[in-house]
């Protein structure tokens, strides 16, 4: 098992629910500050709408994406209290809640594919960009992204890699491409996983089959799950979270993680190694956005511009493990951290990969062949 004397970034990592977002125990997030009236630590509940206070600012986040040393630093710069309340299910639960009615976080954290998402059907504040500081100091790639052109409705935070982990003394051979687990499968039964993650899975298949991993193409996405049904069989399950201490007593041989994770566990055993697929995988972007009617905008703006402190982003490198897209933080990091290639890999990898992308009403099929693959038979 993991040490339990590590902060808590390290026992659960900053994106180790990032998708799936399962439930983590409220201790593993005991420094953030937690309201009540259903605004309780992994558990979402509707709240009865509340006008904003200009000392207090509720935000809606991840495990592992804030730390008290974060919130006391910003509460001392601007006297503002920060209330965290963090999701427990999906984006898509998160989006129910938000259409309802009775939200009240001024401050976001959203996946790429969300941000367009939620900008598609009116629920995000267009930002004024003369309010933020540092968005001209960002890399390019994150300059102009896709998912929100001008970064007109969103913020980058951090971003990411999927990939491979695996224990280099239990494999004959290093892992450099998804087909190696077909290849290999009867060596690696019941000693790998996947994520439980249906575009992440998909997507996988779909890029080793030379398909693009956001294909909207019917006999291409039957092809990669008739893959996956094929690997069932070997795998020790689907799973975003039980993998880390797997990995780390010998039980698994590899499994399918996000980067921020895998550098989380590696420090942990420097036996252990993370690939990016040759064929390619997915590159992630996680993003700061103010919902429409954010009962506080003034202090949701502070908290944007605090982020983007190049000091305080490269702490959050240092502390909690993500990339960061601002060049000047980058520039503030030690020479290891630059050089660490789980958190920052090379040209040549990010050429092979693609952000996952919403799918509209073709998303059905993909969660058909998902229920499909994950049902117990």
């Amino acid at each position: 098992m993991p040490p339990t004397n590590l902060p808590i970034s390290r026992i659960f990592p900053a994106n180790s629910t990032r998708r799936q977002f399962l439930k983590n125990s409220a201790a593993t997030i005991s420094g953030l500050a937690v309201s009540s009236c259903g605004w309780r630590l992994a558990d979402v509940q509707s709240a009865p709408p509340v006008q904003g206070s200009a000392d207090q600012l509720f935000i809606y986040t991840w495990a592992g994406y804030t730390d008290k040393a974060l919130l006391d630093r910003f509460a001392e710069k601007t006297g503002i209290r920060v209330v965290a309340d963090v999701f427990s299910s999906s984006h898509e639960e998160m989006l129910a809640r938000v259409q309802v009615g009775g939200f009240r976080a001024s401050i976001m954290y959203l996946s790429d594919y969300m941000v367009v998402q939620m900008k598609k059907i009116g629920l995000l504040a267009q930002l004024d960009r003369s309010i933020l500081g540092g968005l001209d100091r960002l890399k390019k790639q994150f300059q102009n992204p896709v998912y929100d052109p001008g970064n007109r409705y969103s913020v980058p935070l951090s971003w990411g890699t999927t990939g491979l982990i695996y224990n280099s003394e239990q494999l004959k051979e290093a892992p450099e491409d998804w087909s190696y687990l077909w290849e290999h499968k009867q060596e690696l039964a019941r000693r790998m996983t996947l994520l439980n993650d249906v575009r992440e899975v998909m997507g996988a298949a779909l890029r080793m089959l030379g398909y693009s991993l956001n294909s909207t193409n019917k006999q291409q996405v039957k092809k990669a799950y008739e893959k996956l049904e094929e690997l069932k069989s070997a795998l020790a399950s689907f799973t975003t979270d039980a993998w880390r201490s797997q990995i780390l007593t010998g039980e698994l041989k590899v499994a399918m993680c996000y980067s921020s994770d895998a550098n989380e566990v590696i420090a942990n055993n420097h036996k252990l190694r993370y690939v990016v697929p040759k064929s390619g995988s997915s590159l992630w972007t996680d993003t700061l956005a103010i919902p429409k009617g954010a009962p506080n905008p003034e202090a949701a703006y502070k908290w944007i511009n605090f982020l983007l402190q190049a000091d305080v982003a490269a702490s959050l490198v240092q502390r909690l493990g993500f990339a960061t897209p601002s060049e000047d933080a980058f520039n503030l990091l030690t020479p290891e951290v630059r050089k660490n290639k789980i958190i920052f890999p090379s040209e040549a990898t990010l050429k092979k990969c693609e952000g996952v992308a919403p799918l509209g009403k073709f998303a059905d099929v993909y969660d058909r062949y998902w229920t499909k693959l994950t049902s117990i038979s």
